[in-house]
């Protein structure tokens, strides 16, 4: 049976929300080489996480560090995409935004480094954690 009024209307959206979600990963994965790598790190940090979280909080901000370099990263792919559609001519502009796109991704990716590296020395390297072991 079909969903009528608003409550078709709002599953409509996210039917069709999902479908445009998952056609920019799919184009993402397929011709971004960049996603690509960082994909093929987040199938083994994710897991890596998992190991070295010693509670959820932890777990929650070691994954959440590695979707911000994913999203970032596609956004940073979307930003390119727009600009080369715009036009292929240089323009300080377009230069200037495609080097902000670039720049996040790199905040995001230094961001990444501190939380694990603070996670990995407090779980590992800490004098607290040393005496207990």
């Amino acid at each position: 049976m079909a969903k009528s009024g608003f409550s078709g209307l709002l599953y409509r959206r996210l039917i069709g929300a999902a479908m445009n979600s998952a056609r920019g990963l799919r184009q993402a994965i397929l011709t971004e080489e960049a996603f690509q790598i960082y994909v093929f790190l987040s199938v083994f940090l994710v897991p890596l996480a998992i190991i070295i979280a010693e509670d959820y909080v932890q777990l929650i901000v070691l994954v959440a560090a590695i979707f911000l370099v994913l999203i970032t990263e596609l956004l940073n792919t979307a930003i390119e995409a727009v600009v080369d559609r715009v036009g292929l001519d240089f323009h300080e502009l377009s230069g200037r935004a495609k080097d902000m796109g670039s720049a996040t991704v790199s905040l995001a990716i230094l961001l990444f480094f501190i939380i694990w590296g603070i996670v990995v020395a407090n779980n590992y390297f800490s004098p607290i954690n040393l005496l207990a072991a």
